[in-house]
């Protein structure tokens, strides 16, 4: 099992800036402000030999109703329990707070190993409070600087420390377990036979060569990286929540509670997923907030980096503007796309909004045509398995190569039927087509005039392409290139 590092703290003492630097890329938002961090964030953390995973929280607030700041608390307590070992973080150039003492006094009560870190200590301005950390109780403050990295050598030696007890420990637990299924082991010989004998039938059932292609083609794929988009408030977090049965994310009636791309790995069906939860994107005029404006630079990148995106919209108000612009950015960035309507329990016209959604992605992404659209119940999980089995299906389109003696049948009956047009006279030759690659699939013809053809050819031939090939909902790419002149630069023959 994989070591497990929280960092807790009051807000803005450096957490976040912490986390970006172990992980070593800038994951986290990080900014002046306050309470910037809310959801719990983990990734793969590292530091010199040390390989252990690490998690971000929201700032320790003393709430403990129904209000943001007390589900924020009660998400940093599950990271507390969750954890090996707990790094609470303080701010030594303003010194021990009340409510430093206050969330000390409430680690020192669990179970969990504690570290203090005495953070911002860079200079002689963080020293009286680096004396100060003394008297909460927690040992030996780390004196750090997230920001600069000072102190790295001390965090180790703590990190290394607890990591070595906890192996130790898992060993010796290992050694009793075992012995007590030792002592109480009753199995016969045959059912030893009988187990020897399903290892070789298991075995047999592939050859070695086909066993290693299977491996390295899941290797190669990796898990399917899904990012759930969409304005603010239309159910994200929830339907996440919902997907992997856990309250894991931050969920309520505020808008604008998702702050950070967060990404959690999942299975379904024995299959590998990463979702993405991202923040509500709004119009870029409506943004004035700073952090607002981070958060929606990450969201973009998240999108980026997603394999399939799901764009969910609220049933009340569907395919707004803001919704084409998103869907867009999706296509643009040659994501494969699926419209997720969410709260369709609570929609009165259900044929009205279906035909709605229809003749909007029609009429605004006639680009893409057959873009899957799924009505769902984020809240009471209904149809969410049907979502899912929609995301693989795009997914495995997304991934689609084809054979090239086929696409040059196609293109030579299509090229029949309805010839490229003559502009000025001359006429256009389309001589040889071959998929350059997938994800999306992008397709490269050999064109004699390839300035000349016009646009409305190149659409025609993109849209024919994915009806032929079955290829509804995800974008294509048709680069047009000419040949090469195999007489150019030969002298002619007197």
């Amino acid at each position: 099992m994989t070591f497990t590092v929280a960092i807790v703290g009051r807000p803005n003492v450096g957490k976040s800036t912490l986390f970006n630097r172990l992980v070593g890329k800038r994951l986290a938002l990080v900014d002046d402000q306050p309470g910037v961090t809310r959801d719990r964030r983990e990734g793969d953390a590292y530091l010199f030999d040390c390989r252990f995973r690490i998690i971000d929280t929201a700032g320790l607030e003393e709430a403990f109703d129904g209000s943001l700041e007390a589900r924020m608390r009660r998400q940093t307590e599950r990271a507390v329990e969750d954890a090996d070992l707990v790094i609470m973080v303080i701010d030594a150039r303003v010194g021990v707070m009340p409510i430093d003492e206050h969330f000390a006094k409430y680690l020192r009560r669990g179970k969990t190993p504690i570290a203090l870190m005495a953070n911002k200590c860079e200079g002689r301005v963080g020293e009286q409070g680096l004396m100060e950390a003394y008297s909460l109780g927690l040992g030996e403050p780390i004196p750090f600087s997230a920001e600069h990295g000072l102190g790295s050598s001390d965090l180790y030696d703590v990190i290394k420390e607890h990591m070595t007890r906890a192996a130790e420990s898992k060993a010796s637990s290992e050694v009793f377990e075992k012995s007590k299924t030792d002592s109480g082991s009753t199995n016969s010989l045959d059912d030893e036979a009988q187990s020897e004998d399903q290892d070789n039938l298991d075995e047999d059932e592939y050859s070695e060569d086909e066993l290693e292609v299977l491996e390295d083609d899941e290797a190669e794929r990796g898990p399917l990286q899904l990012a759930i988009v969409g304005r603010p408030n239309v159910g994200k977090s929830t339907l996440i929540n919902k997907l992997i049965d856990e309250d894991r994310l931050l969920t309520g009636p505020e808008a604008g509670i998702t702050r950070d791309a967060i990404s959690i790995e999942w299975e379904y069906r024995g299959k590998p997923l990463k979702l993405v939860d991202t923040a509500g994107l709004r119009r870029r005029s409506k943004i004035e907030d700073k952090v607002e404006k981070l958060s929606a630079s990450d969201t973009i990148r998240a999108l980026k980096y997603a394999q399939v995106v799901a764009l969910v919209l609220d049933a009340d108000g569907v395919l707004e503007k803001q919704d084409l612009t998103i869907a867009r950015t999706v296509i643009d960035e040659g994501r494969a796309l699926i419209i997720v309507v969410n709260k369709w329990d609570t929609c009165k016209d259900k044929d009205e909004v279906m035909q709605l959604v229809k003749d909007r992605l029609q009429t605004s992404l006639p680009q893409v045509k057959g873009i899957p659209v799924v009505t769902i119940s984020a809240l009471k999980g209904h149809k969410l398995n049907k979502m899912l089995d929609t995301v693989f299906d795009i997914y495995d389109v997304w991934n689609i190569r084809l054979p090239t003696a086929g696409l040059n049948r196609w293109l030579a009956e299509l090229i029949e039927r309805h010839p490229p047009p003559a502009p000025g006279g001359r006429r256009i030759k389309l001589k040889y087509i071959t998929q350059a690659r997938t994800r999306p699939p992008t397709f490269a013809i050999s064109c004699s005039l390839p300035e000349d053809l016009p646009a409305s050819y190149t659409r025609f031939l993109e849209n024919n392409l994915r009806e032929t090939f079955d290829m509804p909902g995800v974008p294509l790419r048709m680069h047009m290139k000419k040949g090469d002149n195999p007489y150019a630069g030969k002298k002619k023959k007197t």
